[in-house]
């Protein structure tokens, strides 16, 4: 996955999550008003908030598993290609000295 998804995705969940807070207080404020429509109206909001937050958690908790077993394909490939492993992050690191150099 690409860094600029991955950037896409928090920045999208953490806007979520700030929409989310600002209809739980709206909610909190809305409580005491009296209302047939308005009740209707506070009952749906309160029901999609709740499944909106569950496929956030369970987004959340994907993203932490294929995390996981990406960190765990890293360590044993390393583990099993030390030498591959520390020629490649040379060559990183040379590129990234010419980039460096250059500016």
């Amino acid at each position: 996955m690409s860094n600029n998804a991955e950037v896409s995705r928090d920045k999208l969940v953490s806007d979520f999550k700030v929409v989310m807070s600002d209809a739980e207080e709206l909610l909190r404020l809305t409580a005491g008003q009296a209302g047939e429509k308005l009740t209707e109206v506070r009952s749906r909001l309160g029901d999609r908030m709740l499944t909106a937050k569950d496929r956030i958690a369970d987004m959340e908790s994907a993203v932490v598993e294929q995390t996981k077993k990406v960190a765990y394909a890293t360590d044993d490939y390393v583990h099993k290609n030390p030498w591959q492993s520390v020629g490649a992050a040379a060559g990183v690191a040379f590129l990234l000295g010419l980039l460096a150099g250059r500016r």
